[in-house]
């Protein structure tokens, strides 16, 4: 009997023909899209024509001298520098929380999940129109002598009220993995650090949070990703005003594709964000997940 043909063989065959299913898919709608930004990123392309000139850098240099450009790439700094390590925390205190009780934690973890699950684009609206300058936040705002705010016509407060848009549907996602870490961590730790005298605070720094590395690690770099890509709250809630102060990077390469047809420019500034989330994720690695004795 030939070898090949055995059921061995042939289960082996079945398994590895359908994990190259979607390793082929990954590669068709990820992969090459990838290397054709690469490759359109040189050249000056307009979407309305099929004509493509090879321009060199020129893409790039055009991009950095663009004040537009540049300052979505400011705002995308906040969006990660504000937005991460809010929603870390509120996640973290939330589980902390949650993981100090037992009676309702179900209720109370699924009350906290529903907005991740919640559609973006309802939610980017609900705020929105909250936070309009007739809506319930200014009413609630004159309501104990405070002076109405411009909210999201303000250039100094839009972006951060994006973020809390952003924070509060984050925050059941990062509560949901800093759980799982806790309940991963032995209690006799808890319990042996306890008897040597260690208050609740000494016991979460010293013990709970070095054994959280590995999900602070994952939750860093997901939040991450995920804040450099802010398009739908932004889209939605203001469109990148008022006078850019909100603008992300995604926002604007959309508005390059697909309001000013420069394709050549959108994707050269995609590379630039590609090479940004790739370098952001390295050095988190490096840093977060370095070898400690405990």
């Amino acid at each position: 009997m030939n070898p090949w043909f055995s059921v061995k063989k042939q289960k082996y065959v079945f398994i590895y023909s359908c994990l190259l299913i979607p390793l082929l898919f990954f590669a068709a709608i990820r992969l090459l899209p990838m290397l054709y930004s690469f490759y359109v990123g040189f050249h000056e392309w307009d979407l309305l024509s099929s004509e493509q000139t090879l321009v060199g850098m020129d893409n790039y240099t055009a991009l950095f001298k663009d004040d537009v450009f540049v300052q979505s790439l400011s705002n995308t700094a906040v969006y990660v520098l504000v937005g991460v390590p809010g929603q870390m925390a509120l996640g973290l205190t939330i589980a902390l929380l949650l993981h100090r009780i037992i009676r309702w934690r179900t209720l109370f973890r699924t009350i906290y999940f529903i907005p991740f699950v919640t559609s973006v684009v309802a939610v980017s609206w609900v705020f929105r129109w909250m936070l309009m300058p007739n809506g319930i936040v200014n009413h609630m705002l004159i309501s104990i002598g405070v002076d109405p705010q411009l909210l999201l016509g303000s250039p100094t407060q839009a972006i951060y009220l994006v973020i809390a848009a952003m924070i509060w549907q984050g925050i059941g996602f990062q509560m949901l993995i800093f759980l799982t870490g806790l309940q991963q961590i032995p209690r006799m730790y808890v319990d042996a650090a306890s008897i040597d005298g260690a208050n609740a605070w000494q016991r979460f720094v010293h013990i709970s949070l070095p054994l959280l590395r590995p999900v602070l690690v994952f939750s860093v770099i997901i939040g991450s990703i995920d804040y450099l890509q802010s398009f739908t709250q932004v889209m939605n809630m203001t469109t990148g005003g008022p006078l850019n102060s909100t603008i992300s990077v995604v926002l604007y390469i959309y508005e390059l594709a697909f309001k000013q047809f420069n394709l050549g420019l959108a994707s050269a500034a995609t590379v630039i964000l590609f090479g940004f989330i790739l370098l952001l994720s390295l050095l988190q690695l490096k840093l977060l997940n370095r070898k400690m004795d405990y």
